[in-house]
């Protein structure tokens, strides 16, 4: 294996969830993946053409059945968990048995609100903190040894880090919360698509790469690898 002269951070969001396709969901933290999702994950896995130095995994479980996948083809890769997890800016308690049809008014008024610093109640994040914990994510990769890492998170937390790195926002403020939404809205991520994000070893910062499609399984690492299974 030859050395990487940056590093390379494969950003991928989760397959497609049970809440994706429809349906009431109980915790937000706990939505299983489809059949599709389950699909889409072994489709991500197999893209790969060598082993990441490391896999980083949300905390939820659909991130981390998505991860489970690349973990089976490379099995001696180390699995860590991070707090990368989904934006839940809508109390939880409050949308148990509900889909994403039904709380369409309640995230409207979220985000016409435009305060930063709303909580909108208990489990539930304030734009600033979630802001904050996409920076730390930025920080932490900077500093971590590995030059190649495998990343499995969510869209809005993945459109977090690419606004960051493409806006660079002095402040979080109403203004920069409106402008982030409207960023989501046009760069919406798919299921088990994603971002890279290049790092040159000189301290220039991150540079930010959209494949064609949105589709995660275009952004394949440099050097050539024999899969561990079919």
């Amino acid at each position: 294996m030859r050395t990487l002269l940056s590093k390379h951070v494969r950003l991928i969001r989760h397959g497609e969830s049970a809440a994706n396709a429809g349906a009431t969901t109980q915790d937000h933290a706990s939505i299983p993946l489809t059949a599709k999702g389950l699909e889409q994950a072994r489709q991500v896995a197999l893209s790969f053409t060598e082993a990441p130095g490391l896999i980083i995994a949300s905390p939820f479980s659909r991130a981390h059945a998505t991860a489970a996948w690349t973990m089976t083809v490379f099995p001696s890769c180390e699995l860590q968990t991070w707090p990368i997890q989904e934006f839940t800016y809508l109390e939880p308690a409050r949308c148990v048995n509900t889909t994403v049809a039904q709380r369409k008014e309640w995230v409207i008024e979220y985000w016409d609100r435009a305060d930063p610093l709303y909580i909108d109640g208990e489990g539930a994040e304030s734009f600033a903190a979630f802001i904050a914990r996409a920076r730390s994510f930025l920080d932490r990769l900077a500093d971590n040894q590995h030059r190649s890492i495998a990343v499995f998170s969510h869209g809005q937390f993945l459109n977090a880090v690419a606004w960051l790195i493409e806006r660079k926002p002095s402040k979080i403020d109403g203004h920069s919360m409106t402008d982030w939404r409207a960023y989501e809205m046009l760069n919406h991520v798919g299921n088990c698509c994603g971002y890279q994000l290049i790092s040159q070893l000189n301290g220039a910062g991150w540079t930010l790469k959209r494949p064609k499609a949105h589709h995660a399984q275009s952004f394949l690492p440099q050097i050539p690898f024999k899969r561990l299974m079919p």
